[in-house]
């Protein structure tokens, strides 16, 4: 791994909420603006609620940068560099943080990626989604694999560290379909892939279909039989799952990814961001910002940050997040840090329940969760969580 599982690291998320367009199976805080954004003003805004998290937690060491959205390869250059400049004078930034852009295939070429080396970015995260025309036009994306795969010859070209993005579950989808993109995709991957299951999220077009009965989703069995594909193919490929979505080479899992399931601190920055910071008093903030892109840059106007949630973590609710976010990790959580954090041990009964069935390891203080318990991960928590 790439940290001590007891030193999660210090982040700072930048939310690029823009896109060119709406995804229909995409439900994060993204928004298409036909009439163009002005960047200029927008990274005014941005320098100002950085200052404001950067009051709230003081004299950071900050471990890993994301820029995610929406599409941050929207972005020029000269904007990417311009926050990056705000972050690093607003904490300090360690010569080794990692320091990761997300890009669709659409936006790519070979000069802008240079510019964004140029102003400091060490890894992107290529949203390819599926390895096939007819997928990727069913999943409303505006790119072809052709251009996906140039896009990622660029990226390999441009950055030592690199990673993409597919989705599987896709409606109809086979098995051999599966296997022949996924070894397809693990040619190509130097060092990471994010391997997500599709679902239908509410608010979504694809919801919509569902209910309309125009779009069928996969059966949870069928479903299953291309998690354990995805699983047993990674791992016999040298990419085992180090979260329960994401795969990497031993020394390559995303570090920024990594504070937020081993519950590190992190900032939360743009329009629709959350963050999770301890403050100069020892106490520990969920803050959330305003969703709306023209809203949020109005209220940062007006009072230097988007924030419309800002609350302390009570002890039960810092150990659910923990739990939630902890076991999605191959290397589980420390039992010592969950008592601490919540103020109470673990039952023991309930511990020992879910290992009689299968569904944990216990290893010392240390407990993770098994193959067979990654497909039943919502109920293992809600079981220790009680």
């Amino acid at each position: 791994m790439t940290s001590s599982p007891s030193g999660p690291g210090f982040g700072v998320y930048l939310h690029w909420p823009f896109c060119l367009a709406k995804c229909p199976y995409c439900d994060f805080n993204s928004h298409v603006r036909q009439g163009g954004v002005d960047q200029a003003r927008y990274v005014e805004a941005y320098r100002r609620e950085i200052a404001h998290m950067a009051a709230i937690a003081p004299g950071r060491t900050v471990s890993s940068i994301f820029f995610g959205g929406g599409t941050p390869s929207l972005m020029a250059p000269e904007t990417v560099g311009a926050l990056l400049d705000a972050v690093a004078g607003a904490w300090t930034v360690a010569p080794d943080a990692e320091i990761s852009l997300e890009a669709n295939p659409t936006s790519v070429d070979a000069g802008r990626f240079a510019g964004y080396r140029a102003a400091g970015i060490n890894r992107v995260s290529l949203g390819v989604q599926a390895m096939n025309d007819a997928d990727l036009k069913r999943l409303g994306r505006m790119h072809s694999v052709a251009e996906a795969m140039a896009a990622v010859e660029i990226a390999a070209r441009s950055f030592e560290r690199f990673s993409f993005d597919l989705i599987y579950a896709r409606p109809g989808q086979q098995p051999g379909d599966w296997q022949a993109e996924l070894d397809g995709a693990i040619d190509r991957a130097a060092e990471h892939l994010s391997l997500y299951q599709l679902t239908i999220e509410p608010d979504t077009m694809y919801e919509r279909l569902v209910a309309a009965g125009k779009l069928v989703p996969m059966p949870d069995d069928d479903a299953r039989v291309l998690f354990d594909i995805t699983r047993e193919t990674c791992e016999r490929r040298g990419l085992p799952a180090y979260e329960i979505s994401n795969h990497a080479r031993p020394g390559a899992e995303c570090r920024h990814n990594l504070v937020y399931w081993r519950y590190g601190d992190y900032a939360g920055i743009g329009p629709g961001a959350h963050g999770r910071l301890v403050d100069g008093g020892g106490v520990r903030r969920a803050l959330s910002t305003e969703r709306n892109p023209e809203k949020w840059f109005a209220a940062v106007d007006r009072q230097g940050h988007g924030l419309v949630d800002d609350q302390p973590l009570a002890p039960d609710e810092q150990g659910d997040e923990l739990l939630l976010m902890g076991l999605r990790l191959a290397e589980g959580i420390d039992l010592d840090r969950l008592a601490a954090l919540r103020g109470r041990p673990v039952d023991a009964r309930r511990l020992a329940g879910l290992a009689e069935g299968g569904m944990i390891e216990r290893t010392g203080a240390r407990i993770r969760v098994t193959r067979a318990g990654f497909p039943l991960l919502d109920a293992v928590v809600a079981e220790l969580a009680t």
